[in-house]
């Protein structure tokens, strides 16, 4: 399910099911990346590429790098949201990054999510130019990057 906050951006929510739950009680690591995956495809729902777009085109956004960050365990039946911020977009590129939270999204984030996606045409497997009003779409979303952005993993 997916509202709009203020800033225009899709927000995300999705309450954890229990075949979720893994064997130490909480929401296995596999599921944050399923639920940030929603979160994704509301976002290309919401710029225009959207499953009526990709059927028409055969054109869709694939993930080529992604960072998640586990910061805090989640519970069975939590309520989470995920808020989305595009950091970038130019001819073929987006870089976004999701932050779920429990409840409403306020404090600190459960996880994170980068990604660095490349927009593909379905039926040559190459990259291919985001349609211009997508593009600006997802440019007027841009918003700066939190300073943890960017960093990947750090050295033990």
């Amino acid at each position: 399910m997916t509202d709009n906050t203020t800033g225009g951006l899709p927000l995300f929510r999705q309450t954890v099911r229990d075949e979720w739950i893994d064997y130490n009680g909480h929401l296995s690591e596999a599921y944050y990346v399923l639920i940030f995956g929603f979160a994704t495809d509301a976002l290309m729902d919401a710029a225009g590429l959207d499953a009526a777009y990709r059927e028409r085109t055969g054109c869709s956004l694939y993930t080529v790098e992604a960072h998640v960050r586990y910061l805090r365990e989640v519970s069975r039946d939590s309520q989470l949201s995920v808020r989305t911020t595009v950091l970038g977009v130019d001819g073929k590129k987006l870089r976004l990054l999701h932050e779920m939270f429990a409840g409403e999204p306020s404090g600190e984030p459960v996880a994170t999510e980068e990604l660095f996606t490349l927009h593909i045409d379905q039926a040559t497997g190459r990259s291919a130019p985001l349609p211009p009003t997508a593009r600006e779409r997802l440019a007027g979303l841009t918003a700066p990057a939190p300073e943890w952005a960017g960093r990947g993993i750090r050295e033990v």
